[in-house]
């Protein structure tokens, strides 16, 4: 491990290398077997393989710091956050996080559409490795925050999309921790709530030991994160400060 500062949030990424398999063309596979029914040979099934995600990624990110990392879908930005995260293992290369992580992605990962709302908030709270007295503290400004009524008590299957994502984004919001990475997490929601949400994060923003937001959307990444990232086919092609990285970025986009 790369050894980091006693007592301080940090993150420390050293030539990170991360491939994962293009599943669908994989042997095996049910397109493969599509295939075969309509007479192909297993040879003339394309053969992707692995795609590689990162290449040799290296940065590091100090205590204080907001970090923003942009780049075209497919770039890696994501993958590198959720590597961060702990979700996808390196290949290969160095990785070390100092301080308690709190993820905001994927904000609908572990919930149960059998079970209530008040139930999903200790179920969801579980998997993100929160232990269950903290969340019976904070159980009720996360349910107050949703602002749900009575579907709190309802099975979650009676949810609307926006629902859901406010129950979730309410959950993820306030078991916090001390390193705060955030993805894209809006994609639902009434405007009131949306605007809610975004204050809330900012209030999250300002209280964490370190902040990483991928976004597309560049304004509200630029209020939030003094420094970005610019990542493009699975590397760094740009980190400095946000408005030098933004215009580049979309002097190439729009060139």
């Amino acid at each position: 491990m790369v050894p980091t500062e006693a007592g301080r949030t940090s993150i420390i990424v050293r030539d990170a290398h991360l491939s994962y398999p293009v599943g669908p063309f994989l042997k095996g596979s049910l397109k493969s077997n599509l295939f075969r029914l309509f007479g192909y040979k297993e040879q003339d099934v394309p053969d992707i393989g692995y795609i590689k995600a990162l290449a040799g990624v290296s940065f590091s990110v100090r205590h204080g710091e907001r970090v923003g990392i942009i780049g075209r879908n497919g770039s890696g930005k994501s993958t590198m956050l959720r590597a961060l995260a702990g979700v996808y293992p390196l290949d290969s290369g160095e990785l070390a996080i100092e301080g308690r992580i709190q993820s905001m992605f994927e904000i609908g990962v572990g919930f149960e559409s059998e079970a209530t709302g008040r139930e999903n908030v200790y179920y969801r709270g579980l998997v993100m490795g929160v232990k269950p007295s903290v969340i019976e503290e904070r159980i009720e400004e996360i349910i107050q925050f949703a602002d749900l009524g009575d579907f709190i008590d309802l099975p979650m299957r009676t949810y609307s999309s926006g629902m859901w994502v406010r129950l979730a984004f309410a959950i993820s919001s306030y078991l916090d921790g001390d390193v705060l990475l955030i993805d894209e997490v809006f994609g639902a929601g009434d405007a009131a709530f949306v605007g809610r949400a975004i204050a809330r994060m900012e209030a999250l923003v300002e209280t964490a030991g370190i902040v990483v937001f991928v976004s597309h959307d560049l304004g509200t990444l630029e209020r939030l994160c003094p420094r970005t990232i610019w990542m493009a086919h699975g590397k760094i092609r740009m980190d400095g400060p946000s408005a030098d990285v933004i215009a580049a970025y979309m002097a190439e986009v729009n060139g």
